[in-house]
């Protein structure tokens, strides 16, 4: 018995035969097997670009930039963890270069205070609380960490690098978002 023969293969712990058949067949460039990925796939990825941009338009086309490009990359995708994980990270860094594109980055990064985002206080509800909505509130910086710290579980270390923003930075723009929803929710 060797070392490793209780280490159970990471294609057969992370994919189905079905799953593997399938990227195999995209991977070949069988478009009907695209197809049924992309449906397959679609809704997850759109609430994700979603989170991250705050905007119903910016997330559709952000969502179409995501499987254009998997459609180009998918031969990048190694088997080393779950398909629908890799392209969590792929939509992540791919909405957050969209929104750079789209947004111009490096002025809002300098100019985020003028967001009117920032200034909209929210009433507390009563009742159930409807969380998706105050973030889609937060300014852009402060959302797009909270979304992918809070509720995508991403460390600090990994949002800088994707972000291209410090660790401290990151750490300060989730207590900002932290407080604005405590604030706006009625906790604070």
């Amino acid at each position: 018995m060797t070392e490793y023969s209780n280490v159970v293969a990471a294609k057969h712990k992370f994919a189905t035969d079905e799953e593997r058949q399938l990227l195999l067949a995209v991977k070949n460039g069988n478009r009907q097997a695209y197809h049924q990925l992309y449906h397959q796939y679609i809704g997850q990825v759109y609430a994700l670009c979603y989170r991250l941009t705050a905007d119903r338009s910016l997330a559709e086309d952000a969502a179409q930039e995501v499987f254009i490009q998997l459609w180009r990359k998918i031969g990048d995708y190694s088997e080393q963890s779950k398909f629908s994980t890799w392209l969590h990270t792929v939509t992540s860094n791919i909405t957050i270069s969209y929104i750079r594109k789209q947004r111009g980055w490096v002025q809002r990064m300098f100019n985020i205070e003028d967001s009117s985002a920032a200034n909209h206080i929210a009433e507390p509800s009563v009742g159930e609380v409807d969380i998706e909505k105050y973030v889609t509130r937060l300014p852009e910086r402060a959302r797009i960490v909270f979304v992918l710290h809070a509720i995508e579980g991403y460390r600090h270390e990994d949002i800088a690098q994707m972000t291209n923003m410090a660790v401290g930075s990151s750490k300060a723009q989730f207590h900002r978002a932290k407080k604005l929803l405590e604030e706006w929710m009625g906790y604070a």
